[in-house]
């Protein structure tokens, strides 16, 4: 992994990498660090409010600039540079502790800069709401050019831990999609982006509720192809993807875009200072986005957070890709969800190595080697179920 902070800074580091392979610009990138460079010496907590600081000033004159090219009516331009600011704000609002009022107010400016982008650069892409209990799940959602009046088939994106909607956007993954002929449904579960810091929905073990609505969402679009809808999940999304395909049986594939069969292991190994951890201020993080008060009571919740006795119950095409070299998950994990997916007419394990890089956590040093081959799995795997579906040989109704 590029590691642009010196020393044991695997989180500013590993930030420093989501932002790089997902849109920025190395120049911008290395303006918005070199000041950081004294501060990132202390502990991964220390200098977030910094981060924040640097990283928005950065921010600011990007949307000058976009201001400017809008003024001169380069319209692509000026959505294109909007995106880059709300890549480059989406990742210092995730550094932050939980719950500042920098944090919240940051959020919100860079849900504005996202919106912009989309109306002068991205016509497939529009910001969407779920119907989820007395409220909603916010999405983006991004769909194909399509020609001919065939209906779409689609792909369920969800987060993991501590990412959100604007992430799975900006890493360019729906466009790939899309380039494929799939839509994207990008939702912000709960426990994740705006559902969590503007609604307070929090996290839960049953993810297959959250699936169950936004399948619901597809299925009342009549140009998705209804029997053709997966779920893709990365990170902590490797637990609640291949949950939820296991019990909404209405998801014709799955991918655990990082493997996370045993979640709760990982949050005691955690405890003891063992692997590294995602975010700085990290325990206040994962309390707020599951909405527990107590660590030890956190700690016993998460024990469920396991798929043993649920992969077994994946009756569709199961992926797990897993880098060879992640920090935070072991690649044990991603073995266990591949060996006990039985059930699966197709299951598909893929580690990326060292030699060819993305071996790190959800391939983030090499994001889109790993978002490449995800999509192309996808399309074939859609092409296939199309395949069995036209030519099963057709049964005569029975008087």
């Amino acid at each position: 992994m590029f590691e642009y902070f010196q020393g044991n800074k695997y989180v500013w580091n590993f930030a420093v990498n989501g932002a790089l392979n997902s849109g920025g610009r190395i120049d911008e990138i290395d303006r918005a660090c070199r000041p950081l460079r004294d501060v990132a010496s202390t502990n991964e907590d220390v200098g977030t409010e910094d981060f924040l600081r640097s990283w928005t000033t950065l921010v600011d004159q990007l949307e000058e600039q976009a201001e400017e090219n809008v003024r001169r009516g380069h319209l692509r331009t000026a959505g294109q540079t909007y995106a880059r600011a709300a890549n480059y704000l989406i990742t210092a609002e995730r550094m932050q502790q939980a719950g500042t009022p920098e944090r919240n107010a940051t959020y919100g400016r860079c849900l504005r800069l996202m919106e912009r982008s989309f109306e002068l650069a991205d016509p497939l892409t529009r910001r969407v709401e779920i119907p989820f209990r007395d409220t909603t799940l916010p999405a983006y959602y991004t769909k194909p050019i399509t020609t001919g009046g065939a209906p779409t088939p689609a792909m369920i994106q969800w987060n993991g831990l501590d990412s959100t909607k604007e992430h799975m956007y900006v890493s360019e993954h729906s466009r790939e999609l899309a380039a494929r002929g799939i839509a994207t449904l990008m939702v912000d579960t709960p426990g994740s982006g705006e559902a969590l810091r503007k609604q307070g929905l929090t996290a839960q073990i049953d993810t297959e509720e959250w699936a169950a609505a936004c399948v619901d969402f597809l299925e009342s679009d009549p140009t998705i192809d209804s029997s053709r809808i997966g779920i893709v999940g990365w990170s902590l999304g490797g637990y609640y993807a291949p949950r939820a395909a296991a019990f909404e049986k209405r998801l014709a594939l799955c991918v655990a875009w990082g493997a996370n069969h045993d979640w709760g292991k990982v949050q005691r190994r955690r405890v003891e200072k063992e692997g590294e951890r995602p975010v700085p201020h990290y325990w206040d993080h994962v309390l707020w986005v599951w909405g527990e008060t107590d660590l030890d009571q956190f700690l016993d919740m998460a024990d469920n957070v396991n798929l043993d006795g649920v992969v077994e119950q994946i009756t569709v095409p199961f992926l797990v890709a897993h880098g060879e070299g992640d920090r935070q998950i072991p690649v044990e994990l991603a073995y266990r969800s591949y060996d006990q997916a039985v059930n699966s007419p197709k299951r598909e394990l893929r580690v990326f190595t060292a030699d060819e890089g993305a071996t790190e956590h959800i391939g983030l040093d090499n994001f889109g080697h790993v978002s490449s081959f995800i999509a192309d799995w996808v399309a074939d795997t859609f092409a296939e179920l199309a395949a069995t579906r036209t030519s099963a040989p057709e049964v005569a109704a029975v008087r």
